[in-house]
């Protein structure tokens, strides 16, 4: 069974302390997961590119040949924005039933839950990195200027990854007990992908004020809008908003770790 730990220490000072002592063993995991999703395919790492460029070439053509709508560096345009989804998309799925999927470590030995929610983060953000090499790649082939802001993208990133860990804290602690809660949130990231403009521009084809509000009433958008912005049309950061959300991050991973820190010690007597 899993060992219990005090939980009168500092959450905060709880959280880096754990972070310190368990990386090893999220670096150790998150490698041992890359490679086995290799494994036996003869595609291998490429697929990382592939998937969403297949994807890209799919929503392009029906978004100008279909739809006939298009904005300049269109294909880089769908690529961001498929990147940038699949990021979110795929943890957040895995997340819901991720402590079930190791429940095997959990009843024996004592991990601090949120590791394997980081594990899988680490996972698909290299996975992200791989794609992201691809864009500056396509980058060069439509002939995107160089710009100095091309820096604003580290924020942008910054609050992409705690924007996915906060949400996610709260949805793996309510997969523990709900266990068909990832068909609900299929539907729901079915719902806000067409939301998001990963395949349109919302700021073009939402008419106002509902373009200004669905961009930045949900925050993958917002990110998405931003990276999109930034890289291929030199446009300037919502600081207000990145700072407003990077809050509403922050304020759900402190809230997440410390249900999960109070609660973690039940999960194995549910799983």
């Amino acid at each position: 069974m899993s060992t219990k730990r005090s939980s009168d220490t500092f959450i905060p000072k709880r959280f880096f302390v754990d972070l310190k002592r368990y990386f090893p063993y999220i670096k150790t995991s998150a490698a041992a997961t890359l490679k086995s999703g290799v494994s036996g395919a003869y595609l291998g790492w490429l697929w990382w590119i592939l998937d969403p460029l297949l994807f890209m070439l799919v929503y392009t053509f029906i978004s100008i040949v279909v739809f006939k709508q298009s904005v300049r560096y269109f294909p880089v345009f769908v690529f961001i924005g498929l990147t940038t989804w699949q990021f979110f998309e795929k943890v957040t799925k895995q997340s819901v039933s991720l402590l079930r999927h190791n429940k095997d470590i959990i009843k024996k030995v004592y991990v601090p839950k949120h590791m394997f929610l980081l594990e899988n983060i680490c996972v698909n953000a290299f996975k992200f990195f791989i794609s992201s090499i691809l864009v500056v790649i396509m980058m060069f082939i439509y002939r995107v200027p160089f710009r100095l802001g091309f820096w604003q993208v580290i924020p942008e990133l910054v609050l992409l990854l705690l924007l996915t860990f906060g949400i996610n804290l709260f949805f793996m602690h309510i997969g523990v007990y709900i266990q068909d809660l990832g068909n609900l949130i299929n539907v729901a990231l079915r719902f806000v992908f067409y939301l998001s403009g990963v395949f349109y521009d919302i700021t073009g084809r939402v008419p106002e004020p509902w373009n200004y509000f669905l961009v930045r009433a949900n925050p993958v958008a917002f990110v998405m809008t931003s990276l999109r912005g930034t890289l291929l049309y030199s446009e300037p950061v919502d600081w207000l908003w990145l700072g407003i959300w990077t809050a509403v991050s922050l304020l759900l991973i402190v809230s997440g770790i410390y249900l999960i820190y109070r609660q973690e010690n039940s999960y194995a007597k549910v799983i």
